[in-house]
């Protein structure tokens, strides 16, 4: 190996040293012609792990189509004979169109399958939520603003 290549090994060896030491992520240089870019690992790098397939499960997508997005109901066994609207999605919740419109539903409104309840926005698209239930809105479980989970409860519905 030749003298030059062993100084440019060197100088890498330094580089990657001084990213350790200053626990950078990644470091590019140039100089003239040459140009170095290092990268490493780090926490800002999703680690992705593959998720076990349950035999005769049917994969589900990722994020649901842009649009009106039908909200999943299920039946409640904490709470008498109550249907419970969940979100479909992770995201914020909005319970109006506008900051300074009123809510789409209060507590004893009546819903029908396709009333929007509210929104969930997910990466900068706002989701229309359905009722997907007819009945009465008995109990509103979350707040404008607040940042819901998939399959969070979000109302629960009287049919």
């Amino acid at each position: 190996m030749s003298e030059r290549n062993e100084m440019d090994i060197k100088k890498v060896k330094e580089l990657i040293a001084l990213m350790k030491e200053n626990d950078l992520i990644e470091l590019e240089l140039a100089d003239g012609r040459n140009k170095v870019h290092l990268k490493r690992p780090g926490p800002q790098m999703p680690v992705f792990t593959p998720m076990p397939m349950v035999p005769g499960s049917t994969p589900q997508p990722a994020t649901p189509p842009i649009g009106s997005v039908e909200s999943p109901v299920s039946a409640s066994t904490s709470k008498e004979d109550l249907v419970e609207i969940t979100s479909p999605i992770i995201g914020t919740l909005y319970s109006a169109p506008s900051p300074d419109s009123e809510s789409y539903v209060s507590v004893g409104d009546k819903v029908k399958p396709d009333t929007i309840v509210c929104i969930v926005e997910a990466m900068k698209v706002m989701n229309e939520i359905k009722a997907g239930v007819s009945g009465t809105i008995v109990e509103i479980l979350c707040q404008a603003g607040q940042p819901v989970e998939f399959g969070q409860t979000l109302f629960r519905v009287r049919p």
